[in-house]
């Protein structure tokens, strides 16, 4: 009897840390629709550079989210959809209200804040239905958090406006052009195969410390640099592979068209964001 009691017990704590392990990822989920609630929040304040740090926030809370689910074996359907739901928020309406608070004017505004937000639900959609693809290094399109990285990121560094009589049409540019990134065939490295690859995990450890320290003496240009080069990096990519290709291969061979297509993934980036 001791013996029956003792293996319903084990099953019992078993059943609840499973349980627990298939929470934890949604609860960051959770933590990244609260920032992207916050933000809204925040930028309705005026408070813009506060409201530009809580995407800054959600991104990390989404790395860690993919992350977790991958390492505890506890993805799901429904920690998936529940993910690009909240993605939708953080980095699609939390973003475009934050903008259009900051430096859209008038109609035309509100109709790019649009584009914008349409571009990030389209992003996530073709996400969710893409097959699965082996080449895990690229995305085809820019990833959601990363196109959001470069609005907010700009915020962050003018949280006054740029001061100049162009402001409204420079504001417009930096909505419009990572909407259309988002939805392009263009390839963009993941954030993982951006990293250096040194044989220590030593240097590995060196790296990250680097680029927090660089964060901590100058976040806002820093974090401008970053978010810009990596939005410039997919046209760049792009325009240098097809330098490279054959005239050949350019052509589609002795049909005159082209035969190559981009390839899709199925598996998000390698640090766990929903793209």
């Amino acid at each position: 009897m001791a013996k029956m009691l003792a293996v319903l017990r084990r099953k019992r704590q078993t059943r609840r840390y499973q349980r627990s392990v298939y929470l934890l990822p949604s609860m960051f989920t959770v933590g990244t629709l609260f920032c992207g609630y916050a933000c809204i929040v925040f930028a309705m304040g005026g408070e813009y550079a506060t409201a530009a740090k809580f995407i800054g926030v959600a991104t990390v809370l989404d790395v860690l989210d993919g992350r977790i689910a991958r390492l505890a074996g506890a993805a799901s359907k429904f920690g998936g959809e529940f993910d690009s739901l909240a993605d939708v928020i953080s980095f699609g309406v939390a973003p475009a209200v934050l903008v259009f608070a900051w430096g859209l004017e008038g109609r035309l505004g509100l109709a790019v804040g649009f584009l914008y937000l349409t571009a990030t639900a389209l992003r996530l959609a073709r996400f969710n239905v893409q097959s699965e693809n082996p080449d895990k290094r690229y995305f085809v399109g820019m990833p959601s958090p990363a196109a959001a990285g470069v609005l907010v990121a700009t915020v962050f560094a003018w949280p006054d406006g740029f001061g100049i009589p162009q402001a409204p049409v420079v504001a417009l540019a930096v909505v419009i052009v990572p909407a259309l990134m988002m939805v392009s065939r263009i390839r963009f490295r993941a954030f993982g195969a951006l990293t250096l690859r040194p044989r220590s995990s030593f240097l590995v450890l060196l790296q990250f410390a680097l680029l927090i320290a660089a964060i901590a003496v100058q976040p806002e240009r820093v974090l401008f640099v970053m978010a810009y080069s990596y939005l410039a990096s997919g046209p760049i990519g792009f325009v240098v592979g097809r330098l490279r290709k054959p005239p050949t291969a350019r052509r589609g061979g002795s049909g005159g068209h082209s035969t190559t297509e981009l390839p899709t993934r199925k598996t998000g980036d390698t640090m766990g964001l929903r793209i």
